[in-house]
């Protein structure tokens, strides 16, 4: 590969993955904005913002079935911190809740 080839393909892949990075941001945002039903719904139920059982079943959906080349160990650890951020809005909005009942 030529240094002219190498350049044009690290600015085409660059590009790409700043495509699916916009993308990225953009569904991790729909998450989070699903994520205030998720926490009047559990505020409703009374039931606790960390639910083990339920990111447990959430790992294993985003694992099953993986093709790769991202392995299981990774999608365990970015869906760890997506789900600590998800539970950080919930207890937000819960503070919030406590804020406007004093």
């Amino acid at each position: 590969m030529t240094e002219t080839d190498a350049t044009s393909l690290l600015a085409e892949c660059r590009r790409k993955i700043d495509q699916i990075d916009s993308q990225l941001r953009d569904l991790l945002n729909q998450r989070a904005t699903i994520v205030d039903g998720v926490v009047r719904a559990k505020e409703s139920l009374h039931i606790p913002i960390l639910e083990p059982k339920r990111e447990e079943e959430v790992i294993r959906r985003a694992t099953g079935g993986n093709p790769g080349p991202l392995g299981d160990d990774a999608f365990r650890n970015i869906f760890a911190v997506i789900m600590r951020e998800m539970r950080q809005i919930q207890q937000v909005y819960l503070d919030r809740q406590q804020e406007k009942r004093k």
